[in-house]
């Protein structure tokens, strides 16, 4: 399989109009495509016999069948990704809760929590999270492009950083950029488990402890539906006020009610049901009081919660990038279909100015003898 053939058809359907795959010339005459369609007014013509024309068909043909698998298999891993993401919201923003009633109680006392001590920003970690493969549209650029952007705009307040890459693209982009620091380098493997997320979080905790960094964002791309998932700044360390978790603006990022996404299949073809689903938490009771002593419990919880919120993030992330190598392998599927279909009547069109040309031939040649 050519893998031309599928980075083309995976670019829009706009790509179709472009000047190199659409039209092709025969020894006799240009055949170009469809005059039915605006898309195909501008084209420039081709040599190319009946044979390539057929072998260029079938590489269609083949292209077709490996995009419509990926895109049955991603949307079969999206569904897991997707409700690993819901269930694991109303325990984070549960903990997030429990440990700001904590730090309320202990406001009067003097007690030294140390990710909870917001001091004068000299320099910044970014632990940037993005996918492990490719085929799938803009979501790696994306996330990328918007580290770049927090990447200039700390250099403009002169203000360090530190990068902490998360995944094989963000790798492989970093490793050709000596210039930017970076702290280190994670890949992740297939699902996110807590055992990747607690490796980030020791990390991020040393880091901010010993007072390397005095701030941690993280930024990743947030699963908001199965077409729309947005790059996020999340302040993940000193921990936001109120309980709510946000971003480095100070606005709110946690979900208030998602899309869930039901794959079923209508007139044998693939189609998706969509279903809003609230996530909803218990309030903390007024009275709730604890039996250990509330260093115990910030001790122990405060850990849990990065880790919580990293895997959370890394979750998303891996959802978004399914969601998104779905629709680019649904939109190269659409425009094999397409393209196969106008080579088919090129093809066509040729075979009969062919046929016609020797029909003639062999008139012309029983004239000649009579």
């Amino acid at each position: 399989m050519n893998c031309l053939n599928l980075t083309t058809l995976m670019s829009s359907k706009s790509c179709l109009s472009s000047t190199s795959l659409l039209s092709f010339h025969s020894s006799t005459s240009p055949f170009l495509l469809p005059r039915s369609s605006s898309r195909f007014s501008h084209v420039t013509p081709i040599h190319c016999g009946l044979r390539e024309l057929r072998n260029r068909i079938n590489s269609v043909k083949n292209t077709q069948k490996i995009t419509e698998a990926m895109k049955l298999v991603s949307a079969a891993k999206v569904r897991r990704a997707q409700e690993a993401v819901v269930n694991g919201r109303p325990f984070s923003e549960t903990l997030v809760e429990v440990l700001y009633n904590i730090n309320e109680q202990l406001q009067t006392e003097d007690i030294d929590m140390p990710l909870t001590n917001i001091r004068p920003v000299k320099k910044v970690a970014l632990v940037v999270i993005t996918g492990g493969r490719g085929l799938c549209g803009g979501f790696n650029n994306n996330i990328i492009k918007i580290a770049e952007a927090r990447i200039a705009e700390l250099k403009n307040q002169g203000v360090e950083y530190t990068v902490i890459s998360v995944g094989k693209k963000g790798k492989s982009y970093f490793i050709r950029r000596p210039h930017i620091p970076v702290d280190r380098f994670l890949e992740g493997m297939g699902f996110p488990t807590a055992k990747e997320a607690q490796a980030i979080a020791d990390d991020v905790f040393s880091l901010f402890v010993s007072e390397e960094v005095d701030k941690v964002e993280l930024l990743y791309t947030k699963f908001v539906s199965f077409v729309k998932f947005v790059p996020v700044i999340q302040t993940l360390l000193p921990l936001s006020p109120k309980g709510r978790i946000c971003d480095m603006n100070g606005v709110s990022v946690d979900a208030d009610g998602d899309e869930f996404f039901r794959l079923t299949t209508k007139e044998r073809k693939l189609t998706v049901e969509r279903d809003v689903v609230r996530t909803e938490t218990a309030e903390l009771s007024p009275i709730l009081q604890f039996e250990q002593d509330p260093v115990q419990i910030l001790d122990a919880l405060l850990p849990l919660y990065l880790n919580s919120q990293i895997l959370k993030a890394l979750q998303e992330s891996l959802a978004s990038e399914l969601a998104a190598r779905m629709c680019a392998m649904s939109n190269a599927t659409d425009n094999a279909v397409e393209l196969k279909k106008s080579l088919s009547i090129i093809y066509n069109r040729e075979r009969q100015a062919k046929i016609t040309g020797e029909l003639l031939e062999i008139v012309a040649g029983a004239d000649a003898l009579t």
